[in-house]
């Protein structure tokens, strides 16, 4: 099976100092950087771990940036499978072959998520895997958790955005009009949109302990009091539009007392907490229609039920 590793740079040269020699060792065929239109040393850095480098003239939201580096692996590589990787994630020798023999062992499987240990605190789990609980709210597995949990492989809802490996005909699967992310989401939680749609399509995600690297957090359960405000607004914007796109009336009214528990308890939190998250409704109800049109794309080639609330072995 051959793999293509994708990094995304937006001003990261130095991120990319660390995360590319670890990339080079991994054994992939071929290494991929999409330079955002950045402004530092992102090309030179790149060159010199010998990437192939997708520039973009002007500055993209992350998913328009990733769907522009995975057209580029689609259609001038023989990849079987990419490996998408944050430039602030250094990946540990044996990897990615770890995480390659789980594809290669079930053509059910689209997607496999590594053990990412937090970069500031080894000893500490950042993710391992993502689930959607029955409320409908994204989170990674085992935040801050020993790093010696979570040693046994299981099946996850799907893997967290800052490093996973897709079989790239999954992605073209969840993608017929060519957008692998749905870039209405822009950044937040559009990992979790595209699990989302790989699981309705009848694909699996699996987690892989033996993969490990170490991973930078921007916005977390730990981290959240640090994230800007229009962050923690397009968070809770993006929510909404997957529930809206990618969510069945039956398995929504089947867990509609925790959705509607939860939804009563964010409003009341943004009412006294956080005001700023007032406007994602608003912001919701203005990007409807486009969800409304992948959804109508979506719904009638449906293949299963998510496993809503999914957690790998502790």
């Amino acid at each position: 099976m051959n793999v293509a590793v994708l990094v995304l740079s937006v001003d990261e040269a130095e991120r990319l100092r660390s995360c590319l020699p670890a990339a080079a060792r991994l054994g992939a065929d071929e290494i991929v950087v999409v330079d955002n239109a950045c402004l530092d040393e992102t090309e030179e850095v790149a060159r010199e771990y010998g990437a192939r480098i997708v520039r973009l003239p002007s500055r993209r939201s992350y998913a328009a940036a990733m769907n522009a580096g995975l057209a580029a692996v689609r259609t001038e590589t023989a990849a079987d499978a990419v490996l998408l990787v944050n430039a602030d994630c250094v990946l540990e020798p044996g990897a990615l072959e770890a995480m390659r023999r789980r594809l290669e062992r079930d053509a059910g499987i689209g997607a496999v998520a590594p053990k990412l240990v937090r970069d500031a605190d080894p000893g500490r789990i950042d993710a391992a895997g993502m689930y959607l609980d029955r409320r409908r709210k994204n989170n990674v597995v085992a935040h801050n958790a020993p790093a010696s949990s979570h040693a046994t492989a299981g099946e996850v809802f799907g893997p967290d955005g800052a490093c996973a490996l897709w079989r790239l005909a999954t992605l073209e699967d969840c993608a017929p009009d060519g957008e692998v992310f749905d870039e209405d989401l822009a950044l937040w939680a559009s990992d979790a949109d595209l699990a989302w749609r790989a699981r309705l399509l009848g694909w699996r995600a699996v987690y892989e302990p033996a993969a490990v690297g170490r991973h930078v957090r921007f916005f977390s359960p730990s981290t959240r009091a640090r994230v800007a405000p229009e962050h923690r607004r397009l968070q809770f914007r993006n929510r909404l539009l997957m529930i809206a796109k990618n969510d069945r009336l039956g398995d929504l009214l089947r867990d509609l007392p925790h959705v509607l528990l939860y939804e009563i308890s964010a409003l009341g939190y943004a009412l006294v907490v956080e005001r700023e998250l007032l406007g994602a409704y608003a912001d919701a109800w203005r990007a409807l229609p486009g969800a409304r049109r992948r959804r109508a794309a979506l719904q009638p080639r449906r293949r299963g039920r998510p496993p809503y609330g999914l957690l790998p072995p502790a």
